[in-house]
């Protein structure tokens, strides 16, 4: 099939793969299901903090309660810590997504911008730090938003090739190999997979980020790059800064065992990268470029 006959025009569907065992302990596959169903989304989108008209802060977040983010934003920095140190806050005019929000200070309360410049951009789990503006996140995927624009150079078109049945197997293996994780309960994990489910590398993290710049790095040690014939596995939430790192690995797969958000969605699908969630033991969710999967539609 061709990615325009597999991949379905409404957005909001998603591609859901299960799978029965012939047995609870084998792995022989008796029955896989597959739909087309509804599927909703954590929103995630950047909110520019700026102080008496100076870019601050961005952060990625669900949108909403924005006034209580900025100004916990600020007093947890220590610029603020009472009513009367702000005398006004509200969205930026000009930013018609209402993704920059301004904070007016007393002229009265002294203010250090160094204090906030380690703080300069936090993504909705960590990562991304060092950015100031939003021009700043996107000229990293420049056409993400921009709906007008043509897919990304990466995404190219050819014959399905990922068996769910690899991805399965190979995360019951990854698992069995957090060594860490089973002392701590506190780990992320970040893993490369080969074309045909063979574990290339695995590192761990307390951050998710932290642990895929750990196995991009290993990778350029090895002389890997770029990733194309390659699967990206992480164990948490995907963001779209896990994306936008695969991308910058010329990883096109990226396999999760949790949720997706909108912009990670958004960014797969204008990326050309194949994009799973939910990858547990019996199932999975495919949100972007299903042609890749090999299963009957």
């Amino acid at each position: 099939m061709t990615p325009e006959e597999i991949n379905p025009p409404d957005p909001l569907k998603v591609l859901k793969i299960s799978r029965i065992l012939k047995t609870p302990t084998s792995e022989e596959v008796s029955l896989l299901n597959t739909s087309w169903e509804p599927d909703e989304l954590a929103i995630e989108e950047p909110l520019e903090i700026r102080v008496n008209h100076r870019p601050v802060s961005v952060s990625m977040r669900t949108p909403g309660n924005d006034e209580e983010l900025a100004l916990g934003f600020l007093l947890s920095e220590g610029i603020i810590s009472q009513s009367g140190d702000w005398i006004q806050i509200q969205p930026y005019p000009r930013n018609k997504f209402g993704n920059v929000m301004d904070v007016f200070l007393n002229p009265e309360l002294e203010l250090d911008y160094q204090k906030l410049t380690r703080h300069v951009f936090g993504s909705s789990s960590c990562g991304l730090c060092g950015k100031a503006t939003l021009d700043s996140i996107l000229a990293m995927a420049p056409d993400i938003l921009n709906e007008s624009s043509e897919p990304m150079p990466q995404a190219e078109v050819s014959t399905p090739w990922l068996d769910p049945q690899l991805l399965w197997s190979a995360t019951q293996s990854i698992q069995s190999r957090q060594e860490n994780f089973k002392k701590t309960g506190g780990l992320h994990a970040s893993a490369i997979l080969s074309a045909t489910g063979e574990i290339r590398c695995i590192r761990e993290d307390v951050g998710r980020h932290n642990a895929l710049d750990k196995v991009l790095g290993h990778a350029l040690l090895q002389s890997w790059t770029p990733l194309r014939n390659n699967i990206l596995w992480v164990s948490g939430r995907i963001s779209f800064e896990i994306l936008q790192k695969a991308w910058t690995g010329g990883i096109q797969v990226i396999a999760g065992v949790s949720a997706p958000s909108s912009l990670a969605v958004e960014f797969a699908k204008r990326s050309g990268q194949t994009l799973i969630g939910f990858l547990r033991e019996d199932r999975l969710n495919v949100y972007a470029h299903a042609w890749r999967v090999k299963c009957e539609i």
